[in-house]
């Protein structure tokens, strides 16, 4: 139980910061949504899906490889060296090709107007690529207090930086069209202003963590990083895959949505990414989970019991989205004002197959554990591939015809072929014991409880009855969970108490 309590303690630290910072991220949803046009907010969003392809680029799995090398004594020492001289030299080789053929990729992504866009662009992915191993030594050290505050001052400033271009100065302008703010502010820049605000971000982010960013001695050991890049190649090429499962769809739709002009297929794409955000519980507290899981993981496998620690884990791990899961696909009346342009709540269909999506990309992580333990990372990038060719195959054939519904169906069987190949593949190489039946029992149940709720409100479509029903649902389903799990609950501390006496 010490185990889980310790991956607790650092999930709701790392957690509560990196789901803070997002949450406040995509609170600029319904402003971002208010401020553009549906066409702008699709623009917006064909950029933001095509920086987490060059960020994997940028970083090359260095993460990861950092977690799994700083626990060997030979090595503990000298990785942050040489894996800080490698990034510097590749992040600034990558940033320059990227703002050198700036209108080519800005074509490639359909924003063939704004190549500017893609410069900015290139210094949000060096800045973050550049901070990303001392945020990894803040984790590994146990520091999780400076990771909160860089994270959540990081997005506070954004959000000051987006609001005082998109609010302030036209306000201000309205009242004194000749007004010095003109000099640094042009109308039509629009989006460009939430990218600059990324930017500042991002290099605000370096400047604090700099203690950590030269935290090293110019010391190159050729023969460990070419170890640590055979471990993190693998591991590289599957993040670059697993990109195409989590934004390509993005790009794809902006290609060949159905519809007849360019302005039109931008609706289409900011229409998708705006319902995209309504799985924002289950995306969140899976980036947190992780955050606090990878480094807890990689610890605990000196253990005995680490198999059974890694069970557990991932039975509080599903019943927790499925609870999540609940909380969004049946209040969805409730969430969808967090989209301010009515003209996208046509995409709210969508949202339920996504959440199901992330709950099988959250196992997934969980299951990912075994191959890179067993330095099987291969193994990962064969899984991501399959999925990868998944969502190529069916949003090729099918966004024609059916536009981001395609996209959803093929998250959907993606994350879902991902999930069971690697458990299957996973128990053959590094068995454990998980509840396999019981955690998809939750999964089938909460589909069950939706699909009520939808046909109920289907004929019956009043607003008390939808959210009485919803509210009944859950907590019937939350009773039972304490129920059935009354065991593994009364272990709990302090709250396990309090469960015990309830039920």
């Amino acid at each position: 139980m010490s185990g889980i309590k310790k991956l607790a303690g650092q999930t709701l630290w790392y957690g509560v910061s990196s789901i803070f910072a997002r949450f406040l991220n995509y609170l600029l949803t319904p402003y971002l949504t208010l401020k553009l046009s549906g066409s702008g907010f699709g623009e917006m969003s064909l950029v933001y899906a095509a920086i987490p392809f060059l960020n994997t680029l940028f970083l090359f799995g260095v993460e990861t490889a950092y977690f799994r090398y700083v626990q060997k004594d030979e090595y503990k020492n000298e990785i942050y060296n040489t894996l800080s001289i490698s990034i510097f030299t590749s992040t600034l080789s990558l940033c320059a090709l990227l703002m050198i053929f700036n209108k080519s990729f800005a074509h490639l992504i359909s924003i063939q107007d704004h190549p500017e866009y893609v410069t900015l662009s290139a210094f949000i992915i060096a800045f973050d690529a550049l901070s990303a191993l001392p945020f990894a030594r803040l984790r590994h050290e146990g520091r999780p207090m400076k990771f909160a505050f860089v994270r959540v001052s990081g997005i506070i400033l954004n959000i000051g930086i987006i609001y005082f271009f998109l609010s302030v100065c036209p306000r201000l302008l309205e009242k004194n069209p000749n007004s010095p703010l003109l000099l640094i502010y042009n109308k039509d820049f629009g989006v460009g202003y939430i990218l600059l605000a990324n930017v500042i971000q991002s290099f605000y982010q370096l400047v604090v963590l700099k203690k950590e960013l030269f935290a090293f001695d110019w010391k190159f050991n050729f023969p460990m990083w070419k170890e640590v890049m055979l471990y993190a190649l693998p591991l590289a090429i599957a993040g670059f895959a697993g990109m195409i499962n989590e934004t390509f769809d993005r790009i794809m739709l902006g290609w060949w949505a159905p519809v007849q002009s360019v302005q039109a297929a931008r609706f289409e794409v900011g229409t998708y990414s705006a319902c995209y955000k309504l799985s924002i519980l289950i995306t969140l507290f899976i980036q947190a989970f992780r955050m606090g899981a990878e480094p807890f993981f990689f610890k605990q496998s000196q253990q005995d019991d680490a198999p059974r620690t890694y069970a557990r884990v991932m039975k509080f791990f599903v019943i927790t989205i499925t609870l999540m899961f609940l909380v969004v696909a049946l209040y969805l009346d409730i969430w969808k004002h967090f989209i301010q342009n009515e003209a996208m709540w046509k995409g709210l269909t969508v949202v339920p197959i996504l959440l199901f999506a992330n709950m099988f990309l959250g196992i997934y992580y969980n299951l990912s554990i075994w191959y890179k333990l067993s330095q099987k990372t291969s193994a990962g990038a064969w899984i991501t591939f399959i999925g990868a060719g998944i969502t190529l195959l069916i949003n090729a054939l099918f966004i024609p015809r059916f536009s981001y519904m395609a996209c959803a169906w093929a998250t959907f069987f993606c994350y879902g072929i991902m999930m069971a190949v690697s458990y299957v593949w996973g128990q053959k190489k590094y068995p454990i014991p998980y509840a396999t039946k019981k955690l998809c029992a939750y999964m089938v149940i909460v589909a069950i409880l939706y699909f009520i709720h939808h046909a109920v409100i289907g004929w019956w479509p009043n607003v008390w009855v939808n959210f009485t029903l919803a509210t009944l649902l859950t907590l019937g389903y939350l009773v039972f969970i304490l129920r059935v799990e009354r065991k593994e609950f009364s272990r709990l501390p302090y709250v396990g108490k309090l469960i015990y006496k309830i039920i």
